[in-house]
């Protein structure tokens, strides 16, 4: 939200996240990688009353807000309250009823901005909000997070936006100290606006990894490897922001199509914990979502090279592996690696004394994804065979349940 929006395109864009490692569905998969909702606002307030002081604050003023907006953001109840009917409203209104002066002059508009920044913040896990956006030329509806207020260095994760001229599309994006201006991003384009309904908006956010769903349909993801040698911070606590700019850089001012009022209707935004194992402290199998079958070193020899298989689960050494904090998947001593540091599809996954290369850092998403961070590439059932033996490789992530995996 903060600069103009000239996207880079990371490359590795794909339609559809894997699922989990155990038998079911990939969106059971993705719930039971989640842990409990640790924030969450419903918006079910009597009609015209305020936010909720102890979840939210205001940004107030008219100072462009680094895009040249217009608006001026207030903390009056004509720009942000409750309808009544179970939704917050964020209104975009043609007026200056109290002679605000914004950096281009008398404004010419109100809006609200609300933040949960010194009320709430979390690293890592699944933030989504029910939102109907509004509409029009030059309406910069936005769902975000910052990571504080130094500002690029502490990183913004952009969870939804969406300017009035694309009004079927919707941006995910990230900035960063070096990707600031244009930041790296993805987008989604559907068949009717997006304004016509509310959407469910998300990210899933795990060490070295970020992923953007719209209605639970991935359609973007970013690693460290995607930010072409910039530093990668998004590894600390961020805050929430939902605001309705007017005008500014990317979607250009309003004109004669724009019309007055314009609003932004929440119907609800949570929060939930990232439940992943990322400390290392306990082991535990890694099963699949094809089989149910377990990771598994073969013949429990943990020699360099052993080629990684599926195995009926039996709770042996050879089958529990640690997902610690610097990336690596440990079991008896050694580490989970890319073969010859590949990564191509088809590049085997083996057992290797670790030796902290990028073939053996992984991290294992809230959506079941065990994902290589320097290929970007998952961690896959070989030819999608359910038997014992099976061996792993890294391929594209499909979605399919052949790259599902949870711990067991």
């Amino acid at each position: 939200m903060r600069k103009p929006r000239l996207l880079i395109m990371a490359a590795a864009m794909v339609v559809s996240l894997t699922g989990g490692l155990v038998a079911g569905t990939g969106a059971d998969r993705a719930e039971a990688a989640i842990g409990p909702v640790t924030w969450s606002d419903e918006f079910n307030a009597a009609a015209g009353t305020p936010i909720d002081g102890a979840k939210w604050k205001f940004d107030v003023g008219g100072s462009g807000w680094g895009n040249n907006e217009l608006q001026y953001y207030t903390n009056s109840t004509r720009n942000v309250y409750h309808d009544g009917q179970g939704h917050l409203a964020i209104t975009a209104r043609r007026e200056n009823p109290s002679n605000y002066q914004c950096h281009y002059g008398t404004c010419q508009y109100t809006s609200g901005r609300i933040l949960t920044a010194d009320k709430f913040s979390q690293a890592y896990g699944r933030f989504e909000a029910s939102i109907k956006i509004p509409k029009g030329q030059g309406i910069w509806p936005a769902f975000w997070m910052l990571g504080g207020g130094n500002w690029p260095n502490t990183g913004e994760i952009d969870i939804m936006e969406n300017v009035g001229k694309a009004p079927n599309t919707v941006y995910g994006t990230v900035h960063g100290p070096g990707y600031s201006g244009g930041g790296v991003g993805g987008n989604r384009t559907i068949g009717a606006p997006l304004g016509d309904a509310f959407h469910t908006y998300r990210v899933d956010w795990s060490p070295n990894l970020i992923v953007w769903y719209l209605d639970g349909s991935e359609y973007f993801r970013v690693t460290p490897a995607d930010i072409r040698g910039n530093q990668w911070v998004f590894d600390h606590p961020f805050f929430m922001i939902l605001n309705v700019a007017v005008g500014g850089n990317w979607p250009g001012n309003p004109d004669s199509t724009t019309s007055f009022p314009q609003t932004m209707l929440i119907d609800w935004v949570r929060v939930s914990a990232w439940t992943s194992d990322g400390g290392g402290g306990s082991g535990g199998a890694l099963k699949s979502g094809l089989n149910g079958r377990c990771v598994d070193i073969p013949g429990a020899d943990p020699v360099d090279g052993a080629r990684l298989q599926m195995y009926d689960c039996n709770g042996t050494a050879a089958q529990q592996w640690t997902i610690n904090g610097d990336g690596t998947v440990r079991a008896m001593g050694k580490c989970m690696d890319a073969a010859a540091a590949g990564t191509a599809n088809g590049t085997p996954i083996q057992l290797y004394t670790c030796n902290g290369t990028g073939a053996q850092r992984f991290t294992l998403t809230p959506a079941g994804d065990l994902v290589n961070i320097p290929a970007n590439r998952c961690v896959d059932i070989v030819d999608v065979n359910p038997a014992s033996g099976a061996r792993l490789q890294l391929w594209d992530c499909t979605g399919g349940a052949n790259q599902k995996w949870t711990r067991g």
